[in-house]
């Protein structure tokens, strides 16, 4: 019998996020507030989307029409 079988599915996703943070060493979170959920990590931002919109225009971003 498998876990989806015995519907224990919450050792799964746990074995699932400790094997990619122990993959790389480090668990990215938001500079700002702290949050693990909706992070922009491209050219190393690491901030989650709410941070980013408070502070994308003192970072150097332009919106764009």
């Amino acid at each position: 019998m498998t876990a989806r079988e015995s519907g224990d599915d919450s050792n799964e996703s746990t074995a699932a996020a400790s094997a990619d943070s122990s993959r790389t060493g480090t668990r990215h979170v938001c500079r700002d507030t702290g949050r693990e959920q909706g992070l922009i990590g491209k050219y190393d931002i690491w901030l989650c989307r709410q941070s980013f919109r408070e502070m994308a225009r003192d970072i150097g971003f332009r919106k764009y029409d």
